[in-house]
């Protein structure tokens, strides 16, 4: 059964937090890496992607700068336990978008006891949060859930002032405490009552279900978590492209056609690297950026099938199962990397920063939904959630956390 507990949080004092606040660890390269460690000294990525310093490891390095933080009042903690609600005013397009959620402590078990898993984890990142976790015992940045509470975005948003904003591009993020008894005690309760899917952060959270495992310990048995009611209305999900390098680039065209049909949209130009998405969207294809230019990959139903035979039904219309099973047997030892954004991996291709790419169609609320409830887990990297949340709104360390199961100081 899920549930989701009050705690303590540890919090920047300021209001205005857009100086000090990171995406999540996970999309964040070399380059804004750089440029979030020097807009401020204090900016959440060096706790989450931290450097060796001093002699000692990267982790140790986060908890050493985790306890500096709090001992000289860079975070404090909260007074009393709350569910802290969240909201994120963005643009999908050119329309105005509000996704509204609440985080709180986030029981934690094995992946499909409690929440439903939808994508496979790899075991380099589990083992990389585990060891940050177990030096800062602390939860950095929230997973993402979605709950299937009908109803949970009005029990959660009732238009409160927030006490903290960042911004973030064009996204702002608002945070605000919540600690009325009677209110946490309404949220709880049809939170528990419902299902959960796992939207982001299945490293962190199989991390933190490994942690507390063997361990008799109440507070590493939560894991930080945002919760978002599973809706389209509140839900904004973006296909993750294949970065291809390392790969003969004119011959992967070649090697593909037996199992797909390709159509040449023309040269690898910004114009058309901004509408390849909706093409792909209108043909039911995916997409080919090399060399040679931009295409559309329709695939051969009867070579493709057999591929997927072993798969579950659930994922046989995802473009990441259709990748794993008809291309990435044919591109040989090309590392992989992803991105979100077509334009940006077509300009990557373009000054040979890749050899090739292979763009994906983003997955539907629907798949995500039926994936999830069939116990199925889709391929990794088959979903991208945005805007996500910034880390470095609220803090959840594991030591004098004061987490509250029963709802808060005032149902006492």
């Amino acid at each position: 059964m899920s549930d989701l507990i009050p705690f303590r949080g540890l919090r920047y004092p300021a209001s205005d937090l857009s100086a000090c606040t990171a995406p999540p660890y996970d999309v964040i390269d070399d380059d804004e890496r750089r440029v979030l460690e020097e807009r401020d000294p204090h900016n959440a990525v060096r706790l989450i992607l931290p450097r060796d310093d001093d002699g000692c490891d990267r982790y140790e390095a986060a908890a050493r700068l985790l306890r500096d933080w709090c001992a000289r009042g860079v975070l404090r903690r909260d007074s009393q336990p709350a569910l802290y609600g969240y909201r994120i005013l963005f643009h999908d397009d050119t329309s105005p978008r509000v996704t509204s959620g609440v985080i709180g402590g986030l029981p934690v078990a094995a992946p499909g006891e409690a929440v439903l898993p939808h994508e496979r984890t790899l075991a380099r990142a589990r083992n990389d949060r585990l060891a940050l976790l177990r030096a800062t015992r602390a939860n950095l940045d929230p997973i993402w859930v979605l709950s299937l509470a009908s109803g949970l975005t009005e029990l959660v948003d009732a238009g409160e002032t927030p006490v903290a904003t960042a911004r973030d591009g064009d996204a702002l993020h608002e945070l605000w405490p919540i600690t009325d008894a009677a209110r946490i005690a309404t949220i709880r309760g049809a939170i528990t009552g419902a299902s959960m899917v796992l939207a982001d952060g299945h490293h962190r959270y199989e991390t933190a279900a490994a942690y507390a495992r063997d361990r008799d310990d109440p507070a590493a048995a939560l894991i930080m978590a945002l919760v978002v009611e599973l809706t389209g209305t509140q839900l904004c999900v973006r296909a993750i492209h294949r970065l291809l390098s390392g790969e003969p680039a004119r011959s992967l065209r070649e090697r593909l056609s037996s199992r797909f049909t390709l159509t040449e949209l023309g040269p690898n130009v910004p114009e058309l690297a901004a509408t390849v998405e909706a093409r792909m969207d209108d043909a039911g294809a995916l997409g080919i950026v090399d060399r040679d230019g931009i295409g559309l990959l329709h695939p051969r139903l009867e070579a493709i099938a057999p591929l997927l035979r072993d798969e579950p039904d659930a994922v046989h219309g995802v473009d990441a199962a259709c990748f794993d099973a008809a291309i990435r047997p044919l591109i040989g030892d090309a590392v992989i990397d992803y991105r979100n954004d077509a334009a940006t991996v077509a300009a990557l291709v373009e000054k040979g920063a890749a050899d090739a790419a292979v763009l994906l169609r983003p997955v539907s609320v629907d798949q995500i939904r039926s994936a999830a409830l069939a116990g199925v887990r889709m391929p990794e990297k088959s979903t991208f959630f945005a805007p996500k949340p910034r880390t470095g709104m609220v803090f959840r360390t594991l030591d004098e956390s004061g987490d509250d199961r029963s709802g808060g100081p005032a149902a006492n």
